[in-house]
């Protein structure tokens, strides 16, 4: 058939993209062959693809489309996450477009109006990974809310809490006031923020008739001060000893509140007087539970000031700040401000600004079930990669707190839990088995109800490699125990506890054993400025538009040749150029090989030798390429893969190979390059799977059957390769590229043809070369010699001396003269190096291997100085 003179991508990756998947290729069920699996790490509902995802799912694309080829059963399962926050977020702002409060809904009708906008925006993003490629088992899509995962969900909240893991009780938790939930402290980004300290004045209480004393307050949070319990003073500081045992009047409240001492005060802090605000901070609320102290929150659930504050009631707490602040400023309670740089915390979903509040929660005991996660990844039962991340994930385990799993939130898995009239709760599944409860426990069932609050997003995103297969519920059915554990987990640093670490832990509860072998943590996506990609910095590009400009598998390539493992990659749409320009590399080299004319004449001797080097270089690059993937060196796996194809197939073996213009190909030559381009198609197609597929169907490859693809061709296998065949030809590849340097120094054209002669004192076969060495170099007359020509120029080899004449096309003068300084040059460097050899304090303090360098640079001097003075000399 006709090829066309250019690739067009957008046509192959829709014609492909829908046989594949029309076809069952990503379709995968247990059967006898060895299972590879990998779960997706399921995008938010609320999603579309952004540059991370592309990273994230190409990698994963190329490991299972890898694995598909070498005949192991692929399952690739996709999916995507409910996202509680995220998603209630969005339907409340499509239900403020229709005019439409959630508070005028029930529970009931905001869910309805939570699965159409689901419906309706849910699959976006999975429809775009299809645009990218992504060979899933699209049959095995799950979403963390399908009836089945989120049963599983709720089985596992009553077995954990039925052994003692999960309990209920006010503590201080991470208040999100936009997304009005409480979060885990994995959730809160903590950024270092430019805020202001206000010093002020508090009065002492003194007795009737006496001069009004004050103390002075530093504080960050002016609008908390009406929540105040006490002052806490430290009984070391004799600057405040005047004031044990007194009280203190709270500004603009003028309400009384005790002055304690507790040596938790820093001296050294402000005045060294503390606020004590027990409902709005956590260290506070430990003073104030150890102090007995009075707990007063002034703040609603959506961060305004509530009635306890008794002033600015429904203000904001920010313009509240300001507020307060004038109000004590007028009141002559404002000593001064001064400007102050302190860590906050802000949401993970939302970035607003957490509250410390008090809040009863649903919580999870996690040390003792971090134990064996823990463990896992320590013994290597689980590698993360790079493995740098081992001591941040120690860290986080070790050191790991009770998790909050509730949420106030209506979008998620509604916690089973039931409340009587009389406030008490029980544990179960079914309203049914509540009211069963309560009975055998001699309590009333008047009043049931099922407690409000769901569970936190990443409970049932725990359960992932596990529930996708229905392997909680059903623990011994054919899927989850053929393909769990499952092979590679492909996902970002930043989630490594809150997802990876969880999922561990679940997958230890459940079965004993991790979800998964392995885990490459991708870095961030950072632009060319190294600054990470946002919408607000307008330095993200749309990867659907880059796909349509540059080709999918352009895109691709230039993503992972810019993305090594556990680092941040600095992303420039150039590496996408550079990918759409391999693809066309590979494109024009394939039109070469099916425009030759095939005769049955003997292959020459240039074109058997590069078959014989091609197929040696061949193994050796897919040895050093299985050498990559096995240590999950994508990226380097593809620069190997790019280098084979672009420099030695396409540079040397097909110049070396291709028949002279306008002249047959020999059948045996011909026969041998289709063979290699068959072997480079497979070997490409997990990085570049749409123009691979497209060329594999053409009549060069003669005909194939229906479901002959490439996509589960048979990957290529390391075979042995001759070293010495290689080295030979890589110095056949050194004499041919100083002869092109030569010429272009000398400015000759590449049409002319020099004499070449060589001193050859190494084992090198030049004669079974000389063909080749003709055809790529362009000289003639080749002829070996132990002494130089008369009128050559020479350069080394190695330990062969190489004599080219040139004498009769170029400037005897102008040469002299380029020599000359090139003689000058290399007599000032090796003074240089003779002056740090004669150093004895160098030479004997020096590593062993930098002396031995300096040596060799000296030999290396005094070879092409010895050279230039004799070419100077034939000149």
């Amino acid at each position: 058939m006709q090829i066309s003179k250019t690739y067009n991508p957008r046509e192959a990756e829709s014609k492909w993209y829908s046989f594949w998947k029309e076809n069952g290729f990503f379709r995968s069920v247990p059967d006898e062959r060895e299972p590879y699996t990998i779960v997706m790490p399921p995008p938010n509902v609320t999603g579309v693809l952004h540059m991370g995802h592309m990273l994230n799912n190409t990698i994963q694309d190329v490991l299972i489309r890898r694995a598909r080829m070498q005949g192991k059963n692929a399952c690739w399962v996709p999916g995507t996450d409910h996202a509680s926050i995220a998603t209630e977020a969005k339907v409340v702002a499509m239900l403020k477009e229709r005019g439409i409060s959630k508070k005028e809904l029930t529970r009931e009708q905001f869910l309805e109006y939570a699965w159409e906008w689901k419906e309706k925006y849910g699959g976006i993003i999975l429809k775009q990974l299809e645009k990218l490629g992504a060979s899933c088992d699209w049959q095995r899509t799950r979403f963390t809310m399908d009836p089945d995962l989120s049963d599983a969900v709720i089985d596992t909240f009553i077995r954990l809490y039925r052994k003692g893991y999960i309990y209920r009780g006010v503590r201080m938790v991470n208040w999100d006031p936009q997304g009005r939930t409480a979060v885990s402290d994995e959730e809160v980004i903590r950024r270092e923020v430019n805020q202001t300290l206000y010093y002020v004045r508090y009065a002492v209480k003194g007795e009737p008739g006496d001069i009004p004393t004050y103390l002075t307050i530093a504080t960050t949070r002016p609008e908390t001060i009406m929540a105040d319990s006490a002052v806490c003073i430290n009984p070391n500081d004799e600057r405040w000893a005047h004031l044990k045992g007194k009280t203190a009047i709270v500004p603009l409240v003028n309400r009384e509140i005790p002055i304690i001492e507790d040596e938790y005060v820093d001296i050294a802090f402000g005045t060294g007087c503390l606020k004590v605000t027990p409902a709005h901070d956590l260290n506070d609320y430990e003073l104030g539970q150890k102090h007995n102290l009075e707990v007063i929150d002034i703040l609603n659930d959506d961060g305004t000031l509530n009635d306890k504050a008794e002033i600015l009631v429904g203000e904001d707490r920010f313009s509240a700040r300001k507020a307060i602040a004038k109000l004590l400023d007028e009141a002559g309670l404002l000593e001064k401000t001064e400007p102050y740089t302190s860590q906050v915390g802000f949401s993970e979903r939302t970035d607003a600004a957490i509250e410390p509040k008090l809040s009863m929660q649903w919580f999870c005991r996690m040390q003792e079930l971090a134990k064996p996660a823990l463990d896992y990844v320590v013994n290597g039962d689980v590698k993360l990669i790079p493995d740098k991340f081992i001591n941040t994930y120690r860290y986080w385990m070790e050191n790991i707190k009770d998790w909050t799993i509730s949420r106030q939130l209506w979008w998620g898995q509604r916690i089973p839990a039931w409340y009587n009239a009389e406030g008490e709760w029980v544990v179960a599944k079914t309203e049914k088995e509540a009211s069963e409860e309560f009975i055998a426990q001699g309590k009333t069932t008047d009043g049931l109800r099922q407690e409000d609050d769901v569970l936190d997003t990443w409970f049932s995103s725990g359960l992932w490699p596990m529930s996708v297969f229905d392997g909680t519920r059903h623990p011994d059915n054919a899927d989850i125990n053929y393909y769990y554990p499952t092979n590679d987990l492909v996902t970002a640093p930043e989630i490594l506890f809150f997802w990876v670490a969880r999922m561990i832990i679940f997958g230890h509860e459940f079965r004993g054993t991790p979800p998964f072998r392995n885990v490459y943590l991708t870095g961030i996506v950072r632009d060319k400025l190294g600054r990470k990609m946002s919408k607000s910095l307008g330095n993200s590009p749309d990867p659907i538009e880059l796909m349509e400009q540059y080709g999918t598998d352009g895109v691709r390539v230039g993503m992972l040749l810019s993305s090594p493992a556990g680092n941040d990659l600095m992303f420039d749409v150039a590496y996408c150029e550079q990918g759409r320009n391999f693809a066309n590399k590979i494109w024009n080299a394939f039109r070469l090989v099916k425009g030759w004319e095939v005769s049955g004449e003997t292959a020459s001797s240039a074109q058997r030798e590069a078959a014989v080097w091609f197929g040696h270089r061949f193994n050796q690059a897919l040895a050093e390429i299985e050498g990559h993937f096995a240590n999950y060196r994508i990226s380097d796996a593809l620069m190997a893969t790019y280098k084979l194809v672009w420099d030695d197939f396409c540079s040397w073996y097909l110049e070396l190979a291709k028949p002279a213009y306008q002249q047959p190909i020999a059948k045996g030559a011909f026969d041998t390059t289709v063979g290699f381009f068959e072997s480079v198609l497979k070997l490409i197609h997990p990085f570049m799977p749409f123009i691979s597929e497209e060329l594999w169907h053409d009549d060069l490859f003669g005909t194939r059957a229906a479901h002959d693809c490439c996509i589960v061709a048979e990957y290529p296998k390391c075979s042995e390769y001759d070293s010495k065949v290689l080295a030979d030809f890589a110095v056949v590849q050194h004499v041919v590229s100083e002869i092109r340097n030569l010429r272009n120094a000398k400015q000759l054209s590449p049409k002319t043809t020099l004499p070449l002669a060589i001193h050859a004192t190494s084992d090198v076969n030049y004669a079974r070369y000389t063909e080749a060495l003709e055809k790529m170099a362009n000289v003639s007359d080749i002829r070996f010699t132990t002494e130089k020509p008369a009128g050559s120029t020479s350069f080394l080899v190695g330990k062969d001396e190489c004599y080219v004449d040139i004498a009769q096309n170029i400037d005897v003068h102008a040469e002299k003269e380029r020599i000359a300084k090139e003689i000058a040059y290399l007599n000032g460097f090796l003074k240089s190096v003779n002056a740090k050899l004669a150093n004895e304090r160098f030479v004997q303090n020096a590593k062993p291997d930098v002396v031995a360098n300096e040596r060799n640079k000296k030999a290396d001097a005094e070879a092409k100085l010895q050279l230039l003075t004799e070419n100077l000399a034939s000149l």
